[in-house]
């Protein structure tokens, strides 16, 4: 494991200080919403545009990687989220910011695409668990990138601007390992898509990205500070960060969509509490359940779709297609259901969820 470490280091630098980056890039989008809903006097719809954005971004980054993916190296989406998080910190006026965060989406999408399969087969035997490593370093940007916005007093142009210094650094620091393009792919075979799978799929990520984007505002407006606000964005990344740890210890014993349905079923009664009782305290709780929600989905449409090739960027796609609409769609209603309204809607969407889910355990089997 030395030698292989020793090996593929520049690869293992590159992807685990962009993963670092993806998750504090992502994260900002939740504090900086207040503000510039503040600075700008957006509209709810306008805010929620800004969140959906990051994944139209993100769905596009993907798209490029499954047409021209023998041709993309990580320099590329490093290039393309430097440039987003640098014009986000420049400031040239709303429409060119939300341009900002559709560009770091497009280079987050690619560099998923990029470093997941590069790390897994470099790694061989011992792909898996660099995998789990590659991916848990994305939740300790996550949870440093708020607590990082307030120390540089809550401003978005200092905080995206570090960003993407940090991202040029790597980009300069990655040699070869971020030079070399992707690999080829493989044969391209028919496949039948499992619309089931894909909409609970879709469900899911869409309650996960609204919970990251719209939930620092949803405190807000049920009454806590700002500041306060941000801290319990990186709180719920903490718990999101022990839950996909947890995972590695238990996932292989439990059925996938077992653990998609407590996941969901545990989110819904969170959100519950923190309509009855505390918004905050129970938002924290939320980011133990989001952090299983793609795990579980994501295991369970593998073997239900199968070992296609474009079975992986399907499954990607359509919890894409979430993260992009959900946004839009609960920002602008929650708005309008009071103080706590956005965990109103919240609990009942994900009641509703739970119950399908139950529902359909015996036919998700895999």
């Amino acid at each position: 494991m030395n030698d292989l470490i020793r090996a593929h280091a520049g690869l293992l630098f590159a992807g685990v200080t962009t993963f670092i980056l993806m998750g504090a890039g992502q994260a900002l989008f939740g504090p900086v919403l207040p503000v510039y809903v503040r600075e700008l006097s957006l509209t709810e719809g306008e805010a929620g545009l800004f969140v959906a954005l990051l994944w139209v971004g993100c769905f596009l980054g993907v798209g490029i990687m499954y047409v021209l993916g023998a041709r993309i190296g990580p320099r590329h989406a490093l290039a393309a989220m430097a440039a987003g998080t640098a014009v986000m910190a420049a400031g040239p006026g709303w429409w060119l910011t939300l341009a900002g965060g559709a560009l770091f989406g497009v280079g987050y999408g690619m560099a998923t695409a990029v470093f997941n399969p590069r790390v897994m087969r470099a790694f061989g035997a011992k792909g898996p668990s660099m995998l789990s490593l590659l991916n848990a370093t994305f939740g300790v940007g996550a949870i440093a990138a708020p607590l990082v916005f307030v120390w540089l007093g809550s401003d978005p142009a200092w905080t995206f601007g570090a960003v993407a210094l940090a991202l040029l650094a790597i980009f300069a620091l990655a040699g070869p390992a971020g030079r070399v393009a992707a690999a080829p792919a493989g044969e391209v075979r028919a496949f039948r898509p499992h619309w089931g799978i894909l909409a609970f799929g879709a469900l899911a990520i869409g309650m996960e990205a609204s919970l990251a984007g719209l939930g620092p505002s949803a405190l807000i407006r049920a009454g806590v500070e700002e500041v306060r606000a941000s801290q319990l964005l990186s709180a719920f990344f903490v718990v999101f960060l022990l839950a996909r740890v947890g995972l590695i210890f238990i996932a292989h014993r439990v059925e996938p969509f077992v653990l998609y349905t407590a996941a969901i079923g545990s989110a819904a009664l969170f959100a519950i509490g923190a309509v009855v009782l505390s918004p905050a305290v129970f938002f924290v709780a939320m980011g133990a359940s989001a952090g299983v929600f793609f795990p579980g989905y994501y295991v369970t449409a593998s073997g239900k779709m199968g070992e296609d090739i474009r079975v992986p960027p399907t499954i990607v796609a359509a919890g894409l297609v979430g993260a992009i609409t959900t946004p839009l769609i609960l920002a602008p209603v929650s708005a309008a259901l009071g103080e706590r309204g956005f965990f109103v809607l919240v609990a009942g969407i994900l009641l509703g969820l739970s119950l399908a889910a139950v529902l359909s355990l015996r036919r998700m089997r895999v």
